[in-house]
């Protein structure tokens, strides 16, 4: 059995970066199940899956471009400290969620501080970044 373009699939992963560090994997929990085309995934990672046979074992190096997008200096967002909620303590590193123009949550980090500002990041953390997943098609539906 192969998959294809809405099968219900579910996946075993393991994301790691260039450098070999890992930033998400399915080992020791459930496999990750999603309906194959239906835009909910990175593009690289449905692209990689299409295809694929029942148990096949893959490998792939999906481009930044076709996973979370390059870094954006749009993204990149100054808020005068008098904004800042006295509840915050702004620090680098620290992430918040602030609500962006239609009401969804939006993450940010804390990239930058100084006596008049603080400086957010809004990109995805993995934004910029090839990935490499190693991937298990477990279950076509």
């Amino acid at each position: 059995m192969q998959a294809k373009k809405g099968d219900a699939v579910q996946v075993h992963y393991t994301g790691k970066l260039e450098d070999g560090s890992v930033f998400d994997s399915s080992a020791n929990r459930e496999p990750l199940g999603f309906t194959l085309g239906d835009g909910n995934m990175i593009k690289g990672f449905d692209t990689a899956v299409d295809g694929m046979k029942l148990g096949e074992k893959v490998t792939v190096t999906i481009p930044a471009a076709e996973a979370y997008g390059e870094r954006r200096d749009d993204m990149m967002i100054d808020v005068p400290i008098a904004q800042v909620p006295a509840d915050i303590k702004p620090e680098i590193g620290l992430s918040l969620t602030l609500q962006g123009g239609n009401g969804q949550p939006m993450p940010v980090t804390v990239v930058g501080v100084d006596a008049e500002k603080i400086t957010l990041d809004a990109n995805h953390q993995l934004a910029g970044k090839d990935l490499i997943f190693d991937i298990e098609l477990v279950k076509v539906n």
